[in-house]
């Protein structure tokens, strides 16, 4: 159900915006990395410098990372996805329903979920642009104090293995979009998927726009997400 709606630019209140509040954060994250395309390089090199930002902007006592995925502007005739390699999600959405963060944590981390389960336990998904500043196809994110539990909408994803499933949303015309034009590749938006404490933002839901004011011939936009869970 493709609806129009009104994203602000969301530079002016960059740092007003809280990831305990509206559900996301940009923070600054200085390029020290660029093989993206060695998934090897990608997580022995890449993923600690993503566990030490999470760690310092949100005070989590440990970071586990879990996946990874690069979005491209893929060919409309492309039959074929890697895990990896995959297109933008034009979809408003929120990566995790309370039961899938918790079915995530037992399987990330078996051992010791009931435990970690006892305690504050938060997704977040670090997005960041690969090689170019983002002109095509940013990223807009939706105030969760905008956008009340009753306008989420669970959505099943049946996989080969298993069944998960995420929140989808009902459009309102009270929902609060932003997004932060021509974006650095030194910027990072920390995306809060899942809490576990109820009285915090708990599911920001975000989706990739066709923006119409992005320039014609601007560099297509390739991004990087990596998905983390934080323990407090």
């Amino acid at each position: 159900d493709t609806k129009e709606v009104e994203v602000h630019d969301g530079w002016p209140k960059v740092n007003e915006f809280s990831l305990d509040r509206e559900g996301f954060e940009l923070k600054p994250f200085p390029a020290k990395f660029s093989k993206y395309d060695d998934d090897a390089a990608v997580k022995s090199d890449f993923y600690p410098q993503i566990e030490d930002f999470v760690a310092r902007n949100t005070g989590a006592k440990r970071v586990i990372i879990f996946d990874h995925t690069i979005r491209k502007r893929l060919p409309a005739d492309l039959k074929v996805q890697t895990t990896t390699q995959r297109p933008a999600v034009l979809l408003v959405h929120a990566d995790y329903t309370e039961k899938a963060a918790v079915q995530r944590v037992r399987d990330i981390v078996p051992d010791e979920a009931d435990a970690l389960l006892k305690g504050r336990v938060a997704f977040f998904n670090v997005w960041k642009s690969l090689y170019e500043p983002v002109e095509e196809l940013p990223l807009a994110m939706c105030d969760v104090t905008s956008a009340p539990d009753e306008d989420l909408l669970r959505m099943e994803l049946k996989y080969q293995e298993r069944t998960g499933e995420i929140y989808v949303m009902r459009h309102s015309p009270n929902h609060r979009w932003y997004y932060f034009p021509k974006m650095q590749v030194d910027h990072a938006l920390l995306l809060k998927t899942f809490d576990s404490d109820l009285n915090r933002a708990r599911f920001m839901n975000h989706s990739a726009f066709e923006d119409p004011t992005t320039p014609p011939g601007a560099p297509k936009r390739e991004s990087i997400e990596v998905r983390t869970m934080a323990f407090f």
